[in-house]
């Protein structure tokens, strides 16, 4: 077709998922939660199988954990995401430790 690239994805938003390999995908998705201010993860690892997504890695907190599902849900409406983030949530320091 005529001023038609393939490789333009934004003008078929619901066709990207089906054409396109389960890396690119996987990567496009961890890059959406890169850039989303809600979640800004770099940390997450993101494996993509048909229209399921896995979700692994550690955060901060709980809110954090649930704005992952968030993200990919708004990305990709027919998604099914696996959120199998531990979330770790860093307090302050205990007591000196005594060495002896």
């Amino acid at each position: 077709m005529p001023g038609h690239d393939p490789a333009d994805r934004s003008a078929r938003p619901g066709s990207a998922a089906g054409a396109e390999p389960p890396e690119y995908r996987a990567a496009r998705l961890r890059r959406a939660l890169a850039e989303d201010p809600r979640t800004a993860e770099l940390g997450i690892q993101v494996d993509v199988r048909g229209s399921h997504a896995y979700l692994s890695g550690t955060v901060a907190s709980a809110a954090c954990k649930q704005h992952l599902a968030e993200v990919l849900g708004e990305r990709e409406p027919g998604l099914r995401v696996h959120n199998d983030v531990r979330v770790v949530e860093a307090g302050e320091p205990g007591e000196a430790e005594v060495l002896r």
